[in-house]
């Protein structure tokens, strides 16, 4: 069979084999195909773009450490398992906008530098992990060495001085050399954070339950009037919570670490939790005030080793977890400070370093600070099975004179009842 064309031509027409029609499925397959690959390409892009910022961000004013031991770059996992670390939190009182404009004659009438007010010390040991946060008061007077700025130029040491002075000294490096020495003890990674973060990262895992006991806390200098009971706080009330002394305890400092504890307790336990930490717009607006709110050192500035070293914490158990207060004694030539209690604090970190889990024997709190409420479940004292292959776990008990509590209790804050 022929057809003719324009010109009268007659053209013979081409035969194959029949077409077959494309069915509905495959036609919606090879759709959802095209789509899926686009949503992959771009979830991959968005994922760059987001590391991408996280890195630029967390990297500013990163700060070289004068005595950080050499660490090997961050991998995807956990920390390496045969390998203990450590990392040197520091809080300082310094002001922006926002803080001002909250706290106002605390920013504006403040003088002299930036005070490290709140100095932590956290050292995850080798598998089988355990924490110990150790909170070293801002009171505290010690010996301090020779120390590098950043500038270069070199800060004299000193035979004993208040440690809430060494950022103003001679910075981040500073007080982690000091530390350091203090404890004897190697420091890898370091972090400095002001009022803004503290607001910031509360505000990021939705907020922090908080418990207060007895009649309430009243303070006018925080301006604190809350009842008894539990109470979620975030954003400015959780700079209140943390900065409160006249009321909670005896008006103390060494009354305001206990009850910083319980905050910091109930803070960890919150973001280690599986509904934090499987809530992905959490994890990353939790990163993101961590890359805008923290001033790393460089060892620690990596985005990559961040996930590093949450993914290492988040499987210890909360007995494991444990928070220690500094053991210190009034300092005889100034009532209102404190220097090291040196035969207890030598107990504390030798057992910090055998890297075996702590056993406190203390009180939870130091000059009534906080009660229990929630007490660790009883060591059992079973008589080994002599056929199980099982290793007895072995703890190190720390004198009485050492106070904390392990993430597994719970405490309350406790008023002054002005």
């Amino acid at each position: 069979m022929a057809r003719s064309n324009a010109r009268g031509d007659r053209t013979p027409v081409a035969r194959h084999a029949p077409l077959p029609t494309r069915s509905a499925l495959s036609s919606l397959l090879r759709f959802l195909g095209i789509g899926l690959g686009v949503v992959l390409v771009s979830a991959i892009a968005v994922g760059a773009f987001i590391v991408a910022d996280l890195l630029n961000r967390a990297g500013q004013d990163a700060v070289t450490l004068e005595v950080a031991p050499e660490v090997d770059p961050p991998t995807i996992g956990a920390y390496p398992g045969d390998k203990a670390f450590s990392i040197l939190v520091i809080g300082t009182d310094e002001c922006s906008e926002q803080t001002t404009a909250l706290l106002k004659e605390r920013c504006t009438e403040a003088e002299g530098g930036i005070l490290n007010d709140v100095n932590l010390l956290v050292h995850v040991s080798a598998e089988p992990r355990n924490v110990t946060v150790v909170s070293l008061p801002r009171d505290l007077m010690i010996p301090v060495p020779e120390c590098t700025r950043a500038d270069g130029s070199v800060a004299s040491p000193m035979q004993k001085q208040s440690i809430n002075s060494l950022f103003q000294h001679a910075g981040l490096s500073c007080v982690v050399k000091t530390v350091s020495t203090l404890a004897d003890i190697p420091i890898e990674f370091a972090a400095k954070m002001s009022f803004d973060g503290v607001m910031a990262i509360t505000d990021a895992i939705g907020g922090v339950e908080v418990c207060i006991a007895g009649d309430g806390i009243r303070d006018p200098y925080t301006n604190i009037d809350w009842p008894a009971g539990l109470k979620t706080i975030s954003g400015y009330e959780a700079l209140q919570f943390i900065r409160t002394r006249h009321g909670v305890g005896d008006e103390s400092d060494l009354a305001r670490i206990s009850n910083q504890q319980q905050y910091m307790s109930r803070l960890a336990k919150k973001v280690l939790s599986s509904e934090t930490l499987t809530d992905i717009p959490t994890v990353l607006r939790l990163a993101g005030a961590v890359a805008d709110n923290i001033v790393p050192s460089e060892e620690l500035k990596d985005p990559l080793r961040l996930a590093q070293i949450a993914l290492t914490l988040k499987d210890v158990r909360f007995s494991d977890f444990v928070f220690v207060q500094y053991p210190n004694l009034t300092d005889p030539d100034d009532k209102n400070k404190v220097v090291p209690n040196w035969d207890a604090a030598e107990a504390l970190w030798s057992a910090v370093k055998s890297g075996q889990p702590l056993e406190l024997t203390g009180d939870v709190a130091t000059h009534g600070g906080v009660t229990l409420t929630t007490p660790a479940p009883e060591q059992t004292t079973e008589t080994p099975d002599p056929t199980s292959t099982e290793t007895p776990e072995v703890r190190t008990t720390l004198p009485p004179d050492i106070s904390g509590q392990t993430l597994e209790q719970e405490t309350c804050a406790v008023g002054n009842q002005r």
